[in-house]
């Protein structure tokens, strides 16, 4: 495990993880799954079985699995580049709750 957890996920690199959106104001991208492959400012890359599906991160949930852990994410709160996301993204990591 490398140290993700309820609280900290939002200042984690996501790139490895296993995602699934489980809401989006696109319902077509409800249900997408699949290990992250990449991320941009505003989009992830998801991995389906060789498929690569790109997910909009502002108006969506993701379900991020490392393991036995999972963690529900806001797309909001990791709308960022993932080189800015410990700077820009605390303001977030304040909000969460570490759950055990």
């Amino acid at each position: 495990m490398r140290g993700y957890n309820n609280k900290n996920i939002v200042l984690h690199e996501l790139v490895g993880l296993d995602a699934k959106v489980t809401g989006s104001h696109d319902r077509t991208q409800i249900g997408i799954k699949g290990k992250v492959i990449r991320e941009t400012k505003n989009l992830l890359f998801l991995d389906d079985k060789g498929i690569i599906k790109r997910v909009v991160k502002k108006v969506s949930t993701f379900k991020f699995s490392e393991g036995r852990n999972s963690f529900v994410v806001n797309g909001e709160e990791i709308n960022f580049r993932s080189f800015e996301r410990t700077e820009k993204a605390f303001k977030f990591y304040r909000r969460r709750k570490l759950i055990k």
